[in-house]
């Protein structure tokens, strides 16, 4: 297949491959994405920087012969292989190119080993060369740095810096499920990028939040902060400005919030909804931004990123067999997944929902919600359907939470 590889800067080339129709990764709702790999040309040798998903390595493997021809190299050939990360939409075509070059030498975590050869029983006999936080290599004149980066987002991820050049290859972290055509940050809207970055932190990277502040500070104290020029991560766009992410993640690691409170509700009859849009007007009386899902149509992993800012959530569900409807109950076992107090600040959560007799959804939601870190500021059913009187107590329990939270 034929496919052009793009040059970052001299000598480094994004050789990886674009996957225009996935619409969903591991419960995560995306527009397609991209899996980045990048080739190095040094003096004498090639190194190549993680692999692409299993059954994409054609697509790769044309942009990597269209590198070597930009390079004006007639022959193909691969010396080091880095592995950042275990995970098959990183390594699914490590088993390609070792076939193609038995003599590559491959460079990862202690860690990812056992995943390694998990994922390909072939490679049980294989010499891994492992590497950790402090160690380096120079292949062909060029010298790589490795950072271990446990929990960014699996326990064997590591960083690697290329220090001639600047540019920390950061495996999934500051990463974005993004599918574009061009591949700098600065080559599309600011707004599409941070917000797809804030989703792929929210979905993939809240439960380490305390791993990120941590990795900050010790790229600071390794004084790679400053030397750091581009950031090329293994999904989405490539960051000309470094601070922009590194700021942001600084930022949604250490619970920083907006004045904003997101609805997250389904309905059977419309009772619960009409709540919802009640206790909505109060909060915006009080100038809180509200962002609503609906559960009936919206993903819960676009619901995941208005939460990671908010200061609150409400949640809405009518009783179904003395439980809560089921939409809600998959989005609760998720963000116990997620585990959001982990970023040090403790959200409040509104129950609301309508039953037809006995009730029970309102209880057990609430229950769950605090076990995953959530306080229960109000939890608030009713009979059949909403009256005047019942909408208007929804609209003051917003308008309470709201100032509750200034």
């Amino acid at each position: 297949m034929k496919a052009d590889a793009i040059k970052i800067v001299d000598g480094v080339y994004w050789v990886g491959v674009i996957d225009w129709d996935i619409r969903d990764y591991h419960g995560y709702n995306l527009d397609g994405t991209t899996y980045n790999t990048y080739l190095i040309f040094s003096e004498d040798k090639v190194t190549l920087i993680d692999n692409v998903f299993p059954g994409f390595f054609p697509q790769s493997w044309g942009r990597i012969e269209d590198a070597f021809k930009k390079e004006g190299k007639n022959e193909v050939k691969i010396d080091v292989v880095i592995q950042n990360h275990v995970e098959n939409d990183h390594s699914g075509t490590l088993i390609d190119i070792i076939k193609k070059f038995p003599e590559v030498e491959v460079y990862c975590s202690t860690r990812a080993v056992n995943g390694l050869k998990n994922y390909f029983p072939s490679l049980k006999d294989f010499n891994f060369n492992l590497v950790k936080t402090g160690d380096s290599i120079e292949v062909g004149g060029k010298t790589f740095s490795f950072i271990d980066a446990p929990m960014l987002h699996w326990p064997d991820s590591m960083f690697t810096f290329l220090n001639d050049d600047g540019i920390l290859f950061s495996n999934d972290a500051f990463g974005q499920h993004l599918c574009r055509s061009s591949r700098l940050d600065t080559d599309i809207d600011e707004f599409e990028i941070l917000h797809a970055a804030q989703k792929f932190y929210a979905n993939l990277i809240t439960p380490s939040s305390k791993m990120v502040l941590m990795k900050v500070d010790e790229l600071n104290k390794l004084c790679l902060t400053d030397k750091i020029k581009l950031i090329a991560p293994s999904h989405g766009q490539i960051w000309t400005n470094p601070e922009k992410i590194i700021s942001k993640y600084s930022s949604w690691a250490s619970g920083e919030v907006k004045d904003k409170i997101t609805f997250i509700y389904d309905t059977m009859h419309h009772s619960t909804q009409k709540m919802a849009h009640a206790l909505a007007e109060g909060v915006m009386s009080e100038g809180f931004e509200v962002r609503t899902y609906f559960l009936h149509y919206d993903q819960r992993s676009d619901a995941a990123t208005d939460v990671l800012d908010s200061k609150a959530v409400v949640i809405g569900s009518p009783t179904m067999m003395n439980n809560p409807f089921p939409s809600l109950g998959d989005i609760i076992y998720y963000f116990n997944c997620l585990n959001f107090k982990a970023t040090g600040y403790t959200k409040k959560a509104v129950v609301i929902g309508s039953k037809g007799w006995g009730g029970g959804a309102g209880k057990k939601l609430a229950t769950d919600l605090e076990a995953s870190g959530f306080e229960i500021f109000e939890n608030y059913d009713i009979l059949n359907i909403p009256h005047k009187d019942e909408l208007d107590k929804c609209y003051e329990i917003g308008k309470e939470l709201a100032k509750s939270l200034k």
